[in-house]
């Protein structure tokens, strides 16, 4: 994510502005979700199944609703880039292990309610990309504390980055793109 747009503290002092019981990992999550799960790039269809989930289906404020939309441009362009540069919207390596533990448990919920939103059959999805939906689901389910040492570090960000391939991944097999649905019929096989 572009940091000088917008960071995971921003973003989640907004929401608690404006009485939305959710932090910015969690958005991020369901973007990336829906995304992944074959919501098409170009679709702002978005903000229905955002405002149900974060806002009891209320409109978002309009200073709310343009952040989002900014955090979710950011987040199709990051998936799109060859270079796989998809930063989770989590908080700075400095805050505490605990807070970036919970960030990653919260983003990790809602990238499987998102995928939920716009992918039900998983029959025709790769052994990978189950094994994903598999681990995202005992990593939801964590215990959030952790130990303040060297040891529980490295184990965060191996998992943090495991989240982050394997979204990557399902967005790959997955994901739509304009291009994509303009150039797939034209395959001849």
């Amino acid at each position: 994510m572009n940091q000088s747009l917008l960071n995971y503290e921003e973003l989640s002092t907004l929401l608690e502005q404006h009485n939305i019981l959710t932090d910015a990992s969690e958005v991020h999550g369901i973007f990336c979700g829906m995304l992944s799960g074959g919501m098409p790039l170009e679709s702002q269809d978005w903000s229905t199944p955002l405002n149900d989930s974060i806002n009891q289906g209320d409109s978002l404020p309009q200073k709310v609703q343009e952040q989002l939309t900014v955090l979710y441009n950011n987040t199709c362009q990051q998936l799109l880039e060859a270079d796989f540069t998809l930063n989770l919207c989590m908080p700075d390596d400095s805050a505490p292990i605990n807070e970036r533990g919970k960030a990653l448990i919260n983003w990790v919920q809602g990238f499987m309610l998102g995928f939920g939103f716009h992918q039900a059959d998983l029959t025709a999805c790769s052994d990978d990309v189950k094994e994903a939906l598999e681990d995202f689901y005992e990593i939801s389910r964590m215990d959030e504390t952790m130990p303040e040492n060297e040891e529980a570090e490295r184990a965060l960000f191996e998992v943090v980055e495991y989240v982050r391939v394997s979204c990557m991944l399902c967005f790959n097999e997955l994901g739509h793109s304009a291009d994509q649905a303009q150039t797939e019929p034209k395959t001849v096989h």
